[in-house]
């Protein structure tokens, strides 16, 4: 047996650490010692205090963040935001989001202008170490093209010498130069910073190709004047996970945020009710200890270590409901915005790889 050996220094503190912390000597309980970081709980209370969560998103993007007819903001992204809004103020409305373009996605989330970026944001691991904290994949995606549908193009090898408008400071520029290199092939980058530009020169005729992720692709598609004369051709050539950012250095916001997530991927299995916005209160008075949990009135979920109200995650989803409400509402088969089977999105009970961590 290996004996590991303590400095007695490192024993004495431990010893006046327990006896501060109020643990008995011979208690059979492990003894908890909260320690605090730097900047921990600073940004619950700027939000507390402010009264709305910032949100980095869009206005321009069918489906995932875009005004409806009265010139609200909605869309899959949108929500989120305002389920994170729900749970620490008990407000979905109580947020204000603030239209980024790509290349502004990364200094927003650095600097801390917002508090939460939640706009197509592909999770890698270079961003993750320089912009922020990423949460938890909440869509699954990969990145595609789309031509004109009398182009005649049918694969990459079609494209050779093409002109492929593009938005720049994105992995969509990276991986679109990096699989025409491993083809061996040409082309003519028509690079804009926003992505409307992008899509409009596409229409316009000024690009044979553009590309994206397929998600957004779709939503273009659908947007169209004639979506018939467009066509997304079925390779992928990249995983593009997205998911809502937050800004390095707070560690309660970023679990209080994940924990949104969480309880939005959660309430959608059959184990836990589903939970939905109408049946919130039918669980409530069942006797469903997994969706109880959830809701707050059966144990504690960890509201009371992150600053928050035991039904916060029931305010979530009373507002926007489980993660395929979300989906649906906006890309489902009745979806006001366009249809995208959801494929990879599809819970994991139902063979998808939408998972999450459990709530208890």
């Amino acid at each position: 047996m290996r004996k590991i050996l303590f400095p007695l220094a490192s024993l004495i503190i431990l010893a006046m650490l327990l006896s501060a912390c109020g643990a008995p000597a011979t208690s059979d309980e492990p003894a908890v010692i909260e320690v605090t970081a730097p900047g921990y709980g600073e940004v619950l209370t700027r939000v507390q205090e402010r009264g709305r969560v910032v949100c980095a998103g869009r206005t321009d993007l069918l489906g995932f963040g875009y005004l409806d007819d009265d010139g609200g903001n909605i869309g899959f992204d949108i929500d989120l935001c305002r389920a994170v809004a729900a749970a620490v103020l008990g407000d979905p409305e109580a947020i204000e989001i603030v239209p980024v373009t790509a290349a502004e996605r990364g200094p927003v989330i650095q600097t801390g202008e917002v508090d939460i970026l939640s706009r197509n944001v592909t999770w890698t691991s270079s961003r993750d170490s320089q912009w922020g904290n990423f949460t938890i994949t909440m869509f699954y995606d990969g990145q595609g093209y789309m031509v004109r549908a009398d182009s005649g193009i049918k694969s990459q090898d079609d494209m050779d010498g093409a002109s492929v408008c593009v938005t720049s400071g994105t992995t969509t520029e990276k991986n679109l130069a990096a699989d025409f290199r491993e083809r061996g092939l040409e082309f003519e980058a028509v690079i804009f910073e926003d992505t409307s530009s992008v899509y409009n020169a596409f229409f316009e005729g000024r690009c044979d190709v553009t590309t994206s992720d397929r998600s957004q692709l779709a939503a273009i598609q659908a947007g169209a004047d004639n979506p018939s004369d467009y066509v997304i051709l079925p390779m992928i050539i990249s995983k593009e996970p997205l998911t809502p950012v937050v800004s390095h250095g707070d560690d309660q916001w970023f679990d209080i945020v994940k924990l949104v997530m969480y309880a939005l991927i959660n309430a959608e299995n059959p184990s836990y009710g589903p939970i939905t916005q109408a049946t919130v209160d039918d669980i409530l008075a069942s006797d469903n200890i997994k969706g109880k949990t959830v809701l707050g009135t059966e144990g504690d979920w960890g509201y009371s270590s992150l600053g928050l109200d035991a039904d916060a995650l029931a305010n979530a989803l009373r507002a926007v409901g489980n993660y395929g409400e979300i989906y649906n509402r906006y890309m489902g088969p009745e979806g006001i915005a366009f249809t995208l089977p959801r494929g990879l999105n599809e819970h994991w009970t139902d063979g998808g790889l939408i998972y999450a961590p459990p709530i208890k």
